[in-house]
């Protein structure tokens, strides 16, 4: 095919030229097509990072996750190219971020301490700890509490996002995925990912309810940080930070869950 029939051509129509022959012109066109999933993942990640990350550079690697999703996609499973790209695309940003080390190393020790502080309670309690047992825990009064956890909130770079291996490469799981998306075709993997959303269902409802909405209007929804404090009337401020404490909150629990599938 050439430039001007590969540009007219449907979106069924590409795929399937494409995985036959893996034409690079054809790559090109899909990525073309999909970009604005990467810059919109990136608009959107950026919003919670410190300033000292560069938009481009998170770019870049939103890129290679979108690459990366156009080489693993299989168009014959009933889900959309969309939301596995999504899910691709953030994930290759995390990783990128976790590689060049990016968090100042002050940051990172308070945000050991934090998950640290929900762990332990966590195990003690056996339930989700509150924000005044975490405070006690830490010898922080809530206030203070709430300032570190603002300040560390745009570290929270993992969780729902990570992509765990269940068996081997080909049978990988991104742990939004078994909330919102994509069923395997693979019968031995169907009761798995069964099993794994329920326990992360189970977890994110334990959350305290401000928690819990963010999460599913972050996740699910694909707002922004100002669009959810728009719909929830709150700061963007307040919203990160409610953000940062899910996600701790979540850490040590999800970090269970994947001891369990892998």
């Amino acid at each position: 095919m050439n430039k001007a029939e590969i540009e007219r051509a449907s979106e069924e129509e590409l795929w399937k030229l494409y995985k036959k022959s893996h034409d690079s012109n054809i790559r090109d066109e899909i990525v073309r097509r999909y970009a604005f999933l990467a810059k919109s993942v990136v608009g959107k990640i950026a919003a919670t990072l410190s300033k000292n990350v560069e938009f481009n550079d998170l770019l870049s690697y939103g890129t290679m996750g979108l690459l990366d999703a156009i080489e693993k996609f299989e168009p014959d499973k009933n889900f959309k190219f969309s939301t596995y790209a999504i899910t691709r695309i953030r994930g290759s940003i995390y990783d990128e971020l976790r590689a060049i080390d990016w968090i100042p190393r002050s940051v990172r020790q308070k945000t050991k301490e934090l998950e640290a502080a929900y762990a332990n309670l966590e195990n003690k309690l056996g339930r989700t700890p509150k924000d005044a047992e975490i405070a006690r825990e830490m010898g922080l009064t809530e206030e203070e509490l709430n300032k570190v956890v603002l300040q560390v909130s745009g570290t929270s770079i993992s969780s729902l996002n990570d992509v765990w291996s269940i068996g081997g490469d080909d049978d990988e799981l991104a742990v939004i995925e078994t909330v919102e998306g994509p069923q395997s075709l693979k019968p031995d993997l169907i009761l798995q990912r069964s099993e794994v959303k329920g326990m992360i269902v189970e977890a994110i409802n334990e959350l305290p309810e401000k928690e819990k909405q963010i999460v599913v209007l972050y996740y699910y929804e694909d707002l922004t940080l100002k669009e959810i404090g728009q719909v929830l009337d709150l700061t963007e401020s307040r919203v990160s930070q409610l953000h940062g404490k899910a996600m701790l909150r979540l850490r040590s629990r999800l970090g269970n869950i994947k001891d369990h599938v892998e």
